[in-house]
């Protein structure tokens, strides 16, 4: 890749010389872009300034990935997602939480207690993913975390963090 005299990158092409290992004849500049393309607009209003998110767009924003990292680190998530968002503190609830089959199959044989301490365990084993939605949501440094699961229905989990 080469720059342009005013710093647009462009490829080098070799014209003739076949594939001997000779020197090239010719190098051909060719355009990464064409000249008139200018990209697309700008969606801020020019002079604009945005402001900090607000509650909402936190209370969404924090709710949304803790679901996701939910669902991949079980394959499985939750119907929805409520986060509370307070003075130093957010709770994340998961509602209609879905069970894997063989937590199902460890209740029905009537190790519930097993099931929760395992997904206690894993939740604090896997809490920097955690951990880093919090933070990059709020933009605050996350200092604790805590986690409960209830299998009784209706199923739930609540992720707790403490918020520096």
């Amino acid at each position: 890749m080469a720059l342009k005299s005013d710093r647009t990158p462009v490829r080098l092409a070799r014209v003739g010389g076949g594939s001997s290992p000779s020197p090239p004849e010719e190098v051909v500049r060719i355009p990464d872009r064409p000249e008139d393309a200018e990209g697309p607009a700008d969606p801020e209003i020019p002079g604009a300034r945005r402001g900090p998110p607000s509650a909402e767009q936190v209370q969404a924003e924090v709710s949304r990935e803790i679901l996701r990292i939910h669902e991949e680190s079980y394959g499985k998530g939750a119907g929805r997602a409520h986060a509370l968002i307070g003075e130093g503190f957010v709770v994340v609830v998961l509602d209609d939480l879905e069970l894997l089959p063989n937590e199902k199959f460890l209740i029905e044989h009537g190790k519930e207690a097993t099931v929760v301490q395992v997904r206690t365990q894993y939740q604090h084993a896997i809490q920097t993913s955690f951990r880093a939605a919090i933070e990059r949501a709020t933009g605050r440094r996350v200092v604790g975390f805590a986690s409960t699961t209830s299998i009784d229905e209706p199923r739930f989990m609540a992720e707790i963090f403490k918020l520096e």
